[in-house]
């Protein structure tokens, strides 16, 4: 089993950048697959990004292509989400999630491949 904690959400103009993080707990986290997922007020949870074990595939929703971008450090359990050219539909709760994978090369991108999930960080992105 993994935690998930995130950090480094908060306020932001629109145009700015954050940095999200991603702790998780345990010593096997180049064993998951891992992705950020948001979900604005009176919004369905949406996917934004996805990371494979090692790192060497990822995948982002259009409405962030380019202007986001997913990494991970597996000696430090860390998957973090840059958020550059931030605008107010950005604004959401972001939440880390998790998921075991026997390929170093695959990511998931369905809410549903997910089993692990942290409890999300808010981003505010004002006008």
């Amino acid at each position: 089993q993994v935690q998930l904690v995130e950090s480094g959400g908060g306020l932001v103009q629109a145009g700015g950048s954050l940095r999200l993080s991603c702790a998780a707990s345990g010593r096997t986290f180049s064993s998951y697959v891992m992705g950020w997922f948001r979900q604005a007020p009176g919004k369905e949870r949406e996917f934004v990004a996805a990371i494979s074990r090692s790192g060497s595939n990822t995948h982002y929703a259009d409405s962030v292509k380019g202007r986001f971008s997913i990494a991970r450090d597996n000696a430090k359990n860390t998957v973090y989400l840059q958020m550059n050219s931030l605008n107010t539909e950005d604004t959401a709760v972001y939440r880390c999630a998790a998921v075991a994978s026997a390929s170093r090369s695959y990511y998931a991108i369905e809410e549903y491949d997910y089993v692990y999930w942290g409890q999300g960080t808010q981003v505010t992105v004002s006008s």
